[in-house]
């Protein structure tokens, strides 16, 4: 709590998840979009989510679609993700395909996943897939440690 009194963004992001996860929506609101004023780029990612999906907002696919521009432009892979899907349902398949290669270079597995699909139906050329592959793989390396892979153990099995 001193961090949120502090304006930490991402300990108000934080606490909006857990408010989130509570099921109280609009304390999560609130938080969510306090550390977006603090340009918390996790917030903006978990407010468009939250557009999206109606909880604690009306829908709002305008607010979701600049709260998800934003946090592409700062570095968030789901959010390019998400831009990548949003495209693809409105038939912008190359567009979505750019937003596709970015979040599977910055790791984003369902990306590399969605490319494949991409690549299967013809959609992208073979050199462009084979790229997208390489800088997925490097993204994943790059973040490899054995704190995180035990981490992920834990996860995967808590308590054992």
């Amino acid at each position: 709590m001193k961090r949120i009194e502090a304006n930490d963004p991402a300990a108000i992001c934080q606490q909006g998840l857990e408010c989130y996860n509570k099921g109280d929506y609009s304390s999560a609101i609130e938080y969510y979009t306090r550390a977006v004023k603090l340009g918390d780029i996790e917030a903006h990612f978990k407010l468009a989510c939250c557009y999206h999906l109606g909880e604690g907002v009306e829908e709002d696919e305008k607010k979701e679609l600049f709260l998800l521009e934003e946090a592409a432009i700062a570095g968030h892979p789901s959010a390019r993700y998400s831009l990548g899907f949003l495209e693809g349902r409105n038939g912008r398949t190359e567009r979505a395909i750019k937003h596709f290669m970015i979040a599977a270079g910055q790791g984003q597995d369902d990306a590399m996943d969605e490319l494949k699909w991409q690549y299967a139906q013809g959609r992208i050329s073979k050199e462009n897939f084979a790229a997208s592959l390489r800088a997925h793989q490097a993204a994943v390396d790059a973040i490899k440690s054995p704190q995180r892979e035990e981490a992920e153990k834990y996860f995967r099995n808590p308590g054992k």
